[in-house]
């Protein structure tokens, strides 16, 4: 489906000439085929300037309209007047759940239009005009999803839920059916048709209890191969977590086709105590594939391969930006093998960076073992971030309906990814307070300022630039810094793709 068409299908129909005029830009475009000639510029910049000034209003009116429907609720409201509350901040809901999808839609045609006109002028105009666009309001996807996450938190407050009857026999309810524990996770023994859950032990604790992960297996009614998705390997790294409960929650049984096999958090110790690293702070993602008789990790990546991981024959590990930093939503995949080159676009990425999947990670020791597999970073560490772990969703169904496991048809990206053959990391040679210029999946030109570094006395100290032309995957937002810290991720943009990369990204 074309863009233009998907577009059509999405419009709210009262905000209609608020979105972006996707069509209008692409005559424009075609009817100046040098774009350097400021009528495509001009045309463009009116059309995100009514865009951010439509998305600003609505804004304000949803903060508005909140902060009034706060004020006017009391516990002893008249029935009727309650009831009148309520239809009105179930307006206010649909209001901002609008809002969100408006402004998913102009940021994806921005990247369309701004792609095609590089490719129709043979010049890089996303260059110049993407950092303009991210400037806007509207282009910050964390702004409408706050909004909405104030509103809905609101409506919880006010509208309580009623209290449930005290029961009358034993004071604790088994809401949750016992869950078994194996050290062998036996596909063929979970039963067609439905989703399975248990746990498996890994390792065992200093009390000589089982450490156990969770696994979730969906077997459909009919045969087929076996996708593994696993989230949480650094044990801060959440964002994947929803992603697979959605997934599960939406999968019709009766027509997939093969397995899915989940595991919502594979560091467990690290989930306990917040950390990304394991109860001992190695890391398991350098340790892979691990030892039968290594340290405590080791037996714990050893064990996670042999009894879950070995039964995958596609592979995707779900990440998320380390704590301090923030990531772009892009995928790290071995562009020179067709499988994983394949898995990676159809994932719907903003970015994706090649890279061949080094000894010592998950993925890379899924690789070894012929299973194709991918790492997918997912915002940031540490919370749930609906834009993305949506975004993140709808990739992974493109997989499974090109594996013919789903019946559903291939989604429209939301993003056109930018490839990359290579990235690597920037760091600080002093001390002080950090600032990072680019905004995430930007891009900068070599020679342009990226980061400044300013004495606790607010003194300029140093000033970093970009060492080429390239993309950004992601950056550090932790002021405090130290000689030698990250600056920023970025991505080169080249013309052939190395075949190892001992580059730091696992």
């Amino acid at each position: 489906m074309k863009f233009e068409q998907h577009l059509a299908l999405i419009t709210i129909p009262s905000w209609s000439k608020y979105y972006l005029n996707y069509k209008h830009l692409k005559q424009v475009l075609y009817a100046n085929a040098s774009v350097s000639g400021e009528e495509f510029q001009v045309q463009f910049e009116r059309e995100i300037t009514k865009v951010n000034q439509h998305y600003c209003e609505q804004e304000e009116s949803a903060q508005a309209q909140l902060d009034s429907l706060q004020a006017q609720w009391h516990a002893d409201m008249e029935a009727g007047d309650k009831e009148v509350w309520k239809a009105k901040f179930t307006q206010l809901l649909q209001q901002l759940e609008h809002l969100a999808d408006y402004t998913q839609a102009c940021v994806t045609g921005c990247r369309k239009i701004l792609k095609k006109a590089d490719k129709v002028s043979g010049q890089t105009v996303s260059r110049t005009l993407g950092p303009m666009v991210a400037s806007l309001r509207f282009a910050k996807p964390e702004a409408d999803e706050e909004l909405l996450r104030e509103a809905r938190a609101a409506w919880r407050k006010c509208i309580a839920v009623p209290a449930l009857t005290a029961p009358t026999g034993p004071t604790v309810q088994q809401i949750v059916p016992e869950i078994a524990t194996v050290t062998e996770l036996d596909l063929a023994g979970f039963p067609a048709g439905q989703v399975s859950r248990v746990w498996v032990a890994l390792a065992e604790d200093a009390l000589g209890l089982p450490i156990r992960v969770p696994v979730i297996v969906a077997r459909g009614a009919t045969a087929g191969p076996v996708v593994g998705i696993t989230a949480a390997l650094h044990g801060n790294e959440l964002n994947g977590i929803p992603v697979i409960h959605q997934l599960i929650g939406d999968v019709d049984l009766s027509t997939l086709h093969g397995t899915l096999v989940a595991v919502p958090v594979v560091n467990v110790p690290g989930f306990h105590l917040s950390q990304r690293g394991y109860a001992d702070g190695a890391d398991l993602n350098r340790v892979m594939p691990g030892k039968a008789d290594g340290s405590s990790p080791e037996v714990y990546a050893y064990n996670l391969i042999h009894r879950i991981t070995r039964h995958f024959e596609y592979h995707l590990d779900l990440h998320t930006a380390s704590r301090g930093r923030v990531n772009s939503l892009y995928v790290r995949a071995d562009l020179t093998d067709p499988r994983t080159a394949r898995m990676a676009r159809l994932q719907n990425p903003q970015i994706i960076v090649h890279n061949a999947g080094p000894g010592g990670s998950l993925r890379g020791a899924s690789m070894q073992r012929g299973i194709a597999a991918i790492c997918v970073e997912i915002g940031d560490p540490s919370r749930f971030q609906q834009y993305y772990s949506k975004n993140a969703l709808l990739g992974i169904t493109n997989i499974l309906s090109q594996l013919r496991m789903v019946p559903d048809e291939q989604c429209v990206s939301k993003f056109t990814p930018v490839i990359c053959s290579h990235s690597f990391w920037i760091y600080t040679r002093s001390g002080g307070i950090l600032t990072v210029h680019p905004e995430l999946a930007t891009w900068v030109r070599a020679g342009e300022v990226i980061a400044s570094v300013h004495s606790v006395f607010g003194d300029l100290v140093e000033e970093y630039f970009a060492p080429q032309d390239g993309v950004i995957v992601g950056k550090n937002i932790d002021p405090v810094c130290r000689s030698g810290n990250r600056i920023l991720h970025l991505g080169i943009v080249g013309d052939s793709l190395p075949g190892v990369l001992n580059n730091g990204h696992l």
